[in-house]
């Protein structure tokens, strides 16, 4: 199998493109490097999957419609597609806008438009957000809720992510695939995740932001659970039967929606630090609490996340000290 995979330097591109070569696929790395946070994390990744037998690294954005048709032109046998490429974060957007559309809306079409032209492709799959679910308060947060009310630019993006697909599954019969990721955490993640500016604050001995005065509860998810997920998903491309798309949308969460306060008391012990905390206000376009209704994950691709953030967030810091050198 030979895989392209956008975003493959950012944090779960790389541990995904890591897991493919690991079980013997050829992986096509893409990724535009950039600087929306430390583009030397970035390139430390793409440098330890540069080094495997297996992979090759094309730099470019996925919107550029010319880059991305010859690269897929001249490239033989890709059956299997993963578009982690992304503008993400949420408040980020309330700064840059056009990155978002830019990225996730024109680069996820720029995609489908070319991959729709592969005879020898299998299954796309993709990644939206749980930030669709936006205002829902019904939890966990299931896919057959409404995801109508975005409370973010970064989530209407998605969503229209997954409306782009569910058309090209319609129109040209691809098997398409949106995978809901719940917030993500672990070694070598994103510096603007909560987990990572916690890491490093406390250690610096400066405080740490906490949004809604502490009232927050997060879906917090293991790195190497996404990946399983990721690589579950990609082996079960859905089938188009009696008037039914080719065409899936699953949450990728661990399941269980933790206090945040419960989050920083485990970075605390872990980092053998007490934290100073700023209690916030709720921030522009986040929402209290996320939780993941993970059945339909379950019984079709047989996903069982297994890792508590007892066990994960030591991980991240042992990893965050070795590679810092903190």
């Amino acid at each position: 199998m030979t895989v392209l995979i956008t975003g493959a330097a950012g944090f779960i591109g790389f541990h995904t493109s890591h897991a493919l070569l690991d079980r013997g696929e050829e992986v096509i790395g893409v990724d535009n490097l950039n600087d929306y946070y430390d583009v030397s994390l970035k390139e430390s990744r793409l440098a330890t999957l540069t080094e495997r037998k297996g992979f090759q690294f094309h730099r470019l954005d996925i919107s550029d419609r010319d880059a991305v048709d010859d690269l897929i032109g001249r490239t033989a046998n890709i059956t299997g597609v993963i578009n982690l490429a992304a503008q993400a974060g949420v408040r980020y957007s309330l700064v840059n806008p056009y990155a978002y559309t830019q990225a996730n809306v024109e680069g996820h079409l720029v995609l489908l438009e070319a991959c729709r032209k592969l005879d020898t492709l299998k299954h796309f799959v993709y990644a939206s957000s749980s930030s669709v679910y936006g205002g829902n308060t019904k939890m966990p947060f299931s896919v057959s809720d409404p995801v109508d009310t975005p409370l973010s630019l970064y989530a209407a993006t998605k969503r229209s992510m997954e409306l782009m697909s569910h058309s090209y599954a319609h129109v040209y019969g691809m098997a398409l695939t949106g995978l809901r990721f719940f917030t993500v955490y672990g070694p070598w993640g994103r510096p603007d995740m909560a987990a990572f500016i916690f890491i490093r604050k406390i250690l610096a001995g400066e405080p740490i932001p906490v949004f809604n005065n502490g009232e927050m509860e997060r879906d917090f998810t293991y790195i190497d659970d996404i990946v399983a997920g990721v690589l579950a998903c990609l082996d079960h491309p859905p089938v188009a039967a009696d008037g039914v798309l080719p065409y899936k949308i699953y949450n990728i969460g661990n399941n269980k929606s933790e206090k945040l306060m419960r989050f920083i008391s485990i970075l605390e012990d872990a980092l053998g630090m007490k934290a100073e905390i700023d209690f916030q206000p709720m921030q522009t376009g986040d929402v209290p609490a996320t939780y993941a209704d993970i059945t339909d994950t379950q019984k079709d691709l047989g996903f069982e996340p297994s890792t508590e953030i007892d066990q994960g967030l030591p991980r991240l810091v042992e990893w965050y000290r070795d590679y810092y050198k903190v």
